[in-house]
């Protein structure tokens, strides 16, 4: 289905690595909802980024790796269409592994409203989202990004051996995270958290301004 007069060119970015075994087929399956959205037929029409740069969605069978540098344009819903490509993915991912989507305001150009004077900001937004074959293994993932984060804002101020219990405080939350989705599992409850949804985490708007388009 074409999409004209959409509101975001939406970027998709990460690579996943897949269990021994995964076939293309596989992928392509688990890929369906975001080669659909873009309006192809097959995967090999709908998998080609909108920017002929970009590798688009690229499963290299020798590595069982796959690889997502992909423009598409789009709405809000495509928040589905990821949390829908994501919980596929679950189920091939060898480990756990982060996917960056990044929506752009198409209407906004920073240039334009500077001459005019007009200070509206866009209505850029980023969701990161997480896949993995477990709970733990996406939660890996997570706790890996913040200490990589936290470390990163703290070594300004301290030395790093100095940081040793800010890590161990962060491992302590996502266990007691991880502790507590397992005991709502066993229990028969609706796990908590983004790990029970699909891996899909929240969104938010970075406050230093419009990340750069496609800059990795």
């Amino acid at each position: 289905m074409a999409r004209y007069q959409t509101p975001f060119e939406i970027h998709v970015h990460g690579d996943v690595i897949l269990r021994p075994g995964v076939m293309p087929d596989d992928v392509w399956e688990a890929l369906k909802p975001m080669w659909q959205y873009a309006g192809g037929n097959t995967f090999a029409v709908g998998r080609v980024s909108s920017y002929e740069e970009e590798p688009g969605m690229v499963f290299d069978h020798s590595a069982q790796k796959l690889q997502l540098c992909w423009t598409v344009s789009g709405d809000d819903d495509f928040r589905q269409i990821m949390e829908d490509a994501c919980m596929g993915l679950n189920d091939l991912a060898d480990k756990g592994a982060a996917i960056e989507v990044s929506f752009y305001d198409t209407d906004f150009d920073d240039e334009e409203r500077a001459q005019e004077g007009e200070s509206s900001e866009s209505r850029d937004d980023f969701l990161m989202c997480f896949v993995g074959p477990t709970p733990a293994a996406i939660m890996q993932v997570q706790r890996d990004m913040l200490v990589q984060d936290v470390l990163h804002v703290m070594e300004r101020h301290f030395d790093v051996a100095e940081l040793s219990p800010v890590v161990a405080a962060i491992d302590g939350l996502f266990q007691d995270q991880l502790n507590e989705l397992v005991s709502s599992m066993q229990l028969g409850k609706p796990p908590r958290g983004p790990s029970g949804a699909g891996g899909s985490s929240g969104t938010g708007r970075g406050p230093a301004g419009r990340k750069p388009r496609r800059l990795h």
